[in-house]
């Protein structure tokens, strides 16, 4: 267990150094968080003026399943849009370029319509599987909370192969589920490292947070301090969210780019890549 830990820690680390080289990468996640909140801002006005979240419904009902998949559409679009942008810019600096924000959006809009697709498609999965938890009992959920995370496994390389490849967002499913599978099985230790290890970081520094703006702000009787160690956490929790999110678009291209040409990239050392992911025995 402690030698999974360490190859994540050391793919942690690899993105990490490849993100400082190009820290305007971190601009794609912010630009992608402040476009979803506007996405959800938009929707989320008019559902309620239509009276959509009342009553607790236990099953969607045709305007809601119309106004949930529309809502899935455009927020998944806006998502893998700056995710391709950020995972483009990635491969330029794996390969040794010096890329700028436009050249990720620029790759960005050109992949814009197996984006849409893709977004599409993901936004069926997601309308579908919302669907069935609702229907489901406690061992249903459990089922479909499974059948969620395997296709989260099956399209984790989407993204990469869209940038890299003129390809429709099928074919890209295809080759990411296939990439996968061929070459490192399903135990994603890598990017479940990422996520463990800002969880980690986020937890402490919420914690860390409160527990100074509490004991400070009684301690001194002062209300702005209060409210001011409470925004420094906020600000510290949404900035290692951006880099969390940046360091697993490099990830993801760096290990396309090993999945498909057999070498790691600068930056990355090609026995961390290659047990990031174990092979199925």
């Amino acid at each position: 267990m402690f030698e999974k830990f360490s190859r994540s820690w050391g793919l942690v680390k690899a993105s990490a150094a490849v993100l400082r080289s190009d820290t305007e990468l971190l601009v794609f996640p912010l630009l992608s968080s402040l476009a979803a909140l506007l996405v959800a801002a938009s929707f989320i006005a008019p559902a309620i003026g239509l009276g959509l979240f009342q009553g607790g419904r236990e099953e969607l009902g045709p305007l809601h399943a119309v106004w949930l998949f529309a809502f899935y559409l455009v927020q998944y679009a806006v998502i893998f849009f700056f995710n391709t942008a950020l995972v483009g810019a990635a491969m330029i600096r794996l390969d040794g370029g010096d890329p700028t924000l436009s050249d990720g959006l620029r790759i960005a809009r050109e992949r814009l319509l197996p984006i849409l697709g893709y977004a599409a498609i993901a936004a069926t999965v997601g309308l579908v599987l919302r669907a069935r938890e609702q229907r489901a009992g406690t061992l249903g959920q459990i089922v479909i909370s499974i059948i969620g995370v395997a296709w989260t496994v099956a399209a984790f390389l989407v993204v990469p192969v869209l940038v890299a490849q003129h390809v429709g967002p099928v074919e890209a499913l295809k080759q990411s589920a296939g990439l996968l599978k061929q070459t490192w099985g399903e135990n994603l230790i890598g990017a479940g490292g990422i996520g463990m290890a800002f969880g980690l970081l986020i937890f402490l520094v919420v914690v860390l947070g409160l527990g100074l703006a509490v004991g400070l702000g009684a301690a001194l009787g002062s209300p702005a301090v209060l409210v001011t160690l409470l925004v420094l956490t906020i600000v510290a929790v949404l900035l290692l969210a951006l880099v969390q999110a940046a360091l697993a678009g490099i990830y993801s291209a760096a290990l396309y780019r090993y999945a498909t040409v057999g070498e790691a990239p600068a930056g990355f050392d090609g026995a961390v890549l290659k047990d990031a992911f174990q092979r199925k025995v």
